[in-house]
């Protein structure tokens, strides 16, 4: 008994000094050198900041930018800022710590983000510019719609319809630079309209984060200080739009006063069927979110972008990769975004009656 006894201490003594071994040799390795980790280090991690997934586009823009992304081998880390600057900010330097190797940025404030793009380019981090320019920064490449042409688009088709009248702008978020341009190209087509008398702009506002309720607010003073005098409102997004909707419904206007709109959410396709929102322009998001990941695999290879055109954003010429908008309307919400499967046939309709929709496409 006492020689089994020995015999059991002995194979306990062995067995401690072997695991105090394997303890030492483990402690002298460098940490994060796993097969798993040594996997995520070689494959490709970009950083993807959107300024709000709350609004109903940036979830779409999301959902097909990470797919493409991962279809082209590459991982991606989404943070959403919820319409806060100061949390992007915030995010975009924690992204920056965890290597990322590109940097993609949906801007909430065009002119805010200088530090930590700077900051990024220190690192050896491309940047790209996603639908909003970034301005006064070093940015590798600028993917959007041609948003001097979105506003363009938004007149033109309100002046087709009310060629003289009283017209109301309502603007998008002072800080978003595309807000800029989309008025520049609504004011290329009706400034001369305003010169020669036929058309009188009786307000003039702009919305703070693309706010639908502060929208709401703007028009009902708007119809208010004009006693409900207003022939058509250009709304610069589907957001804005809806805000006003609202209020000119309260006054028993909808779909009597023509309004603008952009970005085909479903609320807003679904008011132009049942025809309280006349028109939106529609950005197949699709194209921008797949074009935008592979422009983001390739500046995180090191590979040069080919680019339509160049923007200069205060301190460089941005490489512009343009994409073409297209004018939706009831007539052409089969073929347009219901075609492309961005909303479907039901959801769409799903409030007019059967007998007033359209053909199944």
């Amino acid at each position: 008994m006492q020689k089994c006894m020995s015999l059991l201490s002995m194979l306990l003594m062995v067995l401690l000094l072997f695991t105090v071994a394997a303890c030492g040799q483990d402690a002298g390795k460098n940490p994060g050198t796993s097969d798993n980790n040594a996997n995520d280090e070689d494959g490709i991690k970009i950083g993807l900041s959107v300024s709000d997934l709350s609004l109903e586009r940036w979830q779409h823009d999301r959902d097909f930018f990470v797919a493409k992304a991962e279809e082209l081998g590459a991982s991606v880390l989404v943070q959403s800022a919820n319409g806060d600057e100061a949390e992007q900010l915030s995010q975009i330097e924690n992204m920056i710590s965890q290597g990322i190797d590109a940097l993609v940025i949906i801007a909430i404030n065009s002119d805010a983000l200088t530090t930590v793009v700077d900051q990024a380019k220190a690192e050896g981090i491309p940047v790209l510019a996603y639908d909003r320019l970034i301005n006064g920064s070093d940015v590798d490449a600028y993917v959007s719609f041609d948003n001097v042409r979105v506003g363009e688009m938004q007149a033109e088709y309100l002046l087709e319809k009310v060629p003289a009248g009283k017209y109301f702008l309502m603007g998008g978020s002072p800080t978003d630079n595309n807000a800029k341009m989309f008025r520049e190209g609504q004011m290329n087509i009706i400034q001369p309209k305003v010169d020669s008398g036929d058309i009188e702009i009786v307000g003039d506002q702009w919305v703070k984060g693309w706010d639908a309720t502060e929208a709401l607010k703007i028009m009902e003073n708007a119809l208010t200080a004009t006693n409900n005098q207003i022939d058509a409102v250009v709304a610069s997004n589907d957001s804005t739009a809806g805000g006003a909707i609202q209020a000119l419904q309260a006054q028993g206007l909808a779909g009597k006063v023509v309004i603008s709109g952009q970005d085909a959410d479903l609320a807003a396709v679904q008011r132009i069927a049942e025809g309280t929102q006349s028109m939106t322009v529609y950005k197949p998001i699709k194209a921008i979110a797949e074009k935008s990941a592979e422009v983001a695999v390739a500046l995180a290879k090191g590979e040069s972008v080919t680019a339509d055109s160049t923007i200069h954003n205060g301190k460089v010429d941005v490489p512009f990769i343009k994409l073409d908008p297209i004018k939706v309307d009831k007539e052409n919400l089969v073929d347009t975004v219901i075609k492309d499967g961005f909303h479907s046939y039901d959801d769409v309709y799903k409030n007019v009656p059967e007998s007033e929709r359209p053909p199944r496409p």
